[in-house]
Parts: structure tokens; sequence; C-alpha cells
């Protein structure tokens, strides 16, 4: 995968990376759950996201299985260096009294000494002082690289940024599709301005409360026939366009996996976007943040 999202430290990540939200939770899926993210590391997805609510750490545990495979197997051209794996943690352990806790217990499920990215899953009752000073320590530690936040909306982002620490928020993880643009109209402007990426879940309307008929509306259809593309991989094309909004989808099956990686070839025109846009307009006034 070419296309790279750049992080505030200058790491570049994929721009499209494996969501992992509700695996692990059929064990009749299981190996076909492996499936998919051993052929995605293997084909150069090699950004996963994942959080220890999800299956209550049952997915971190899968996936753990699934880097296992991936970096045991004899002359496997991956190194643990070549991935990108993301967790959550819960708000209510977000603490001085847990964090320290729940990132060793993500670690141990996932089997690894560090994770590249630990969010705050979305705000609680705990200060967002205390929770930084926190993270700070696990990268000081070793047990993390960088950290970021989830589901923040625009005055969430301001009170981090004015907290000992706060301007060091690598991402803000939050539900973005084409039919739930509401961060365009002030959310993603404010992260663009302090060079922070969105990462975007649900980026194929999985969850949110407007994703009802978008998989099969005629305006998505149109445009993934011009392009000889699924309507999964347009809808992840558009929320991709401007460079710097990483897409996690989840897929539990390897040629969903492949599919989702393609829409990283895609490139939509101005024409493309006049019926995207015509169809699901951006809000032209502030609206609540989406969430699952």
């Amino acid at each position: 995968m070419k296309r790279k999202v750049m992080l505030p430290d200058g790491t570049k990540i994929d721009v499209i990376g494996q969501g992992t939200w509700n695996i692990a939770e059929d064990p009749a899926q299981r190996n076909d759950e492996i499936h998919a993210l051993v052929t995605g590391m293997r084909s150069d997805m090699t950004l996963i996201d994942t959080a220890e609510m999800y299956g209550e750490g049952n997915s971190e545990t899968l996936i753990g299985e699934a880097l296992s495979q991936v970096l045991s197997a004899p002359g496997s051209p991956l190194s643990r260096e070549d991935l990108f794996i993301v967790s959550k943690v819960y708000p209510h352990n977000a603490g001085r009294d847990h964090i320290f806790h729940s990132c060793e217990q993500t670690l141990q499920r996932l089997g690894t000494d560090y994770l590249d990215l630990y969010l705050l899953h979305w705000r609680g009752s705990i200060p967002l002082a205390e929770t930084v000073s926190c993270m700070e320590e696990l990268v000081a530690m070793g047990k993390i690289r960088r950290w970021g936040v989830s589901n923040f909306d625009t005055d969430d982002m301001e009170e981090l940024m004015s907290v000992p620490g706060g301007k060091n928020c690598a991402v803000n993880q939050v539900l973005y599709h084409l039919a739930s643009r509401g961060i365009e109209y002030d959310l993603l402007p404010w992260m663009r301005s302090h060079h922070i990426p969105v990462m975007a879940y649900s980026p194929l309307a999985q969850g949110g409360t407007l994703r009802r008929g978008l998989m099969e509306h005629p305006a998505v259809a149109q445009v993934a026939a011009k392009h000889h593309a699924s309507v999964s991989q347009i809808l992840l094309a558009f929320v991709i366009r401007g460079g710097d909004i990483i897409a996690i989808p989840k897929s539990g099956q390897a040629v969903h996996t492949l599919d989702n990686k393609g829409a990283a070839d895609i490139r939509l025109d101005a024409e493309d976007l006049a019926i995207l846009n015509e169809t699901f307009p951006a809000p032209d006034h502030k609206v609540p943040l989406d969430v699952i």
C-alpha cells in the first residue's frame, strides 16, 4: 500500500488499516477472522486497530493469534517493527489507578511488548490532565510509542491542548463516512490546522445514526460502476480522499480485506464528488458528534 498518512512525529502509516470492532464474538467465524487479518498483514495492510472494550479483550486475543502466525512463520518478511498496532483504554481505566494494568493486560493479550498507538476510547470522569500524564509515562516506559484520543469533538480537543502534554496527541479517532459528515463542519478543519490526523472508524457505515441505505444507494453505485469498483471501495475512497484521514474498516473475510485495500488505488474526481455531495451533503452547521 503506497498511500500513507503522516503523524505529528513524522511517522507514516497506512491510509487504510484493519478495524476489529465486533470480531471474536462468534467462535464459528474465528478462523476466517484470523485469516482475514493475516491476509491483510501479508498484503501490506499493517495497521490494526482494536480496544480492550471489544469483546472485553477477546478481540485483542484473536489479533494476538494472527500476529503470532505472521511473525513466527518461517521466512516471514514482516517483523514487529513493520506493524502498527493500536488499542484503546476504557475511560474508567484511564487514570493512575488502572491505566498501567490495563495497558499491560492489552499487551499480554496481543502478545507484544509495546503499542504503536494507545487511545483514550472516549471521555469519562477522569481528568484529561491525569490521563495525559499517565500516557506520557507509558511512552517513557516504552509500553507505547505514542498516544491519542477517540470520540473527541472540537471543544474536547481544545481542552486537551490546554493540559500539560496534551499537544502530544497523535490522532483523534472518530466515526466518519459518506453519510455522516458532521466532522467536516468544524472538527476536521480544527484537526487539520493542528496537523493531527483523523482516524475514521465505521468508514463503511457499520455504525452511527445516519448509515441506513448507504450501501445500496444508486449514487454510490453509479460512481462505483464508473471506476469498476465495489461500493465499499468507493466509500473508503471518499473517506481518504484528502490524504490526511486514515480509514479502519472491519473485515471478517479475507476477500473483503483485499477489497478494502484496493480502495487506496481509487482517486475520486470532481464529477464523482459532485454526485456524492449532491446526495450526501456535508452539514452547514454544527451537529453532534456521531458515535456508535
